[in-house]
């Protein structure tokens, strides 16, 4: 009993030696598997936070809209032109031009362009519906629109009203940028404003020809009525005469009692800037009237086309054409545009516009990239009232047709006019 005693004693002393080693307070937890403290999970950085800008997503605070482009999505602008009918070599010549300014851009931020194609009948018919179909089409950013000025004044106040951004290569009309006139928000122009055109022709016939007499027709479209005011206007400023101002329609079949009216007037200078029916009806027509035997024949851009040459193959020899003047200075356009246009299309340019139709599309560009909100995924949002104003501030811009800067009613043209004379069957540059 005294071993037995002994040992528990010394079992129950070990024991208690073991105890008296432990740290006040119990066991604790391992370090490595401590729960951190609230304030402790306050003060560590949020290591799978996305960065602030990588998590905002793209908001449109643009005043009347903004386009958003997918990515991948293409960005899509119109054309509207006159692609189709007898003043169809004024529009598809444009339209060609736009399509080689796209071809030489490429991808615009990373995203392909594209462009739906409309004819604007050269009419305001025309222009009524092209502008109709193409708004209709949440998508389309801006337009390249339109050939005529006659269908350029529906067009313009459709695409105005509906937020979207439109530039014209080949609109002249006084009217489309004057603000007490047909201008409405968002229509810029690269084509000349008209008053430049009749000043210039007026200078050729008073200056030049040492004509104190003339007349004028045009068909009450807003650019051939516009240019014949215009040319009245500066002719008699110089001193000059106009002893006819005359109005014909534009799909008339019979002229000569207008050009016998007006021969019995006893002008030197008869200036007709209308279109390809029209006037080539008036070319015909006027060699065979008595009294118009050794008056000055002339018109304008709108039929500086080889199909006028082909209707009037002997009567427009030694005719007048003014228009913007092609004799540009710069090497682009004679050693790649010209070059790339034949070889993809067969043929020279058939109007005067196609150099203007790609500077407008290269603007337009440029005013795209500026302007463009791009999300980390390649989203695109682009402002309307943002790119109008991107486009109304271009400045300097190095075009075909010369430096480009827009005024606050969208004409941008650095306006360089020429007369032409019809030599052998073909336009030959004259003068300046």
């Amino acid at each position: 009993m005294k071993k037995l005693s002994l040992l528990v004693m010394l079992v129950l002393l070990a024991a208690l030696a073991l105890v008296a080693c432990q740290p006040a307070g119990g066991t604790t937890a391992p370090e490595e598997e401590a729960v951190p403290t609230e304030a402790a999970m306050e003060e560590a950085p949020a290591e799978e936070e996305a960065p602030a800008e990588e998590a905002a997503s793209l908001e449109c605070t643009d005043a009347i809209g903004c386009v958003e482009v997918a990515p991948g999505d293409p960005i899509q602008i119109a054309s509207a032109l006159v692609i189709s009918g007898p003043n169809a070599d004024l529009g598809l010549d444009s339209q060609r031009g736009v399509e080689i300014a796209l071809k030489m851009r490429g991808d615009v931020l990373g995203h392909p362009v594209t462009l739906q194609a409309e004819d604007d009948g050269c009419n305001a018919e025309g222009g009524q519906t092209s502008g109709t179909k193409i708004v209709a089409n949440p998508q389309i950013v801006a337009s390249i629109a339109t050939s005529c000025s006659g269908a350029g004044v529906p067009f313009s106040a459709i695409s105005s009203e509906a937020g979207y951004a439109m530039i014209s290569p080949s609109n002249t009309a006084v009217v489309l940028t004057d603000p007490n006139q047909a201008f409405k928000p968002g229509y810029l122009r690269t084509a000349h404003n008209d008053l430049v055109q009749g000043a210039a022709m007026a200078d050729y016939a008073y200056d030049v020809l040492g004509v104190r007499k003339a007349a004028a027709i045009h068909d009450g479209d807003p650019y051939t009525e516009g240019l014949a005011t215009a040319f009245s206007e500066a002719f008699t400023t110089k001193g000059g005469e106009m002893v006819a101002f005359e109005a014909e329609a534009a799909d008339a079949s019979n002229v000569e009692p207008l050009l016998t009216t007006i021969a019995a007037a006893g002008p030197e200078f008869l200036y007709y800037p209308v279109f390809i029916p029209l006037g080539s009806l008036i070319t015909n027509t006027a060699k065979n009237i008595t009294g118009l035997e050794g008056v000055k024949l002339a018109s304008a851009d709108g039929v500086q086309s080889p199909s006028f040459l082909e209707n009037t193959p002997d009567t427009s020899e030694g005719m007048l054409v003014s228009g913007p003047d092609l004799n540009f200075s710069n090497t682009f356009y004679n050693d790649e545009f010209l070059p790339m246009y034949e070889a993809e299309y067969g043929t020279a340019p058939t109007a005067p516009f196609h150099a203007h139709a790609y500077d407008a599309t290269m603007i337009l560009m440029n005013a795209i990239e500026q302007v463009a909100q791009q999300g980390a995924d390649g989203t695109l949002l682009i402002g309307r009232q943002a790119l109008r104003d991107a486009l109304y501030a271009t400045s300097g811009f190095e075009g075909i047709t010369g430096t480009i800067t827009c005024n606050e009613f969208g004409d941008c043209a650095d306006p360089a006019i020429s007369v032409s004379e019809v030599q052998g069957g073909e336009f030959v540059r004259i003068w300046p």
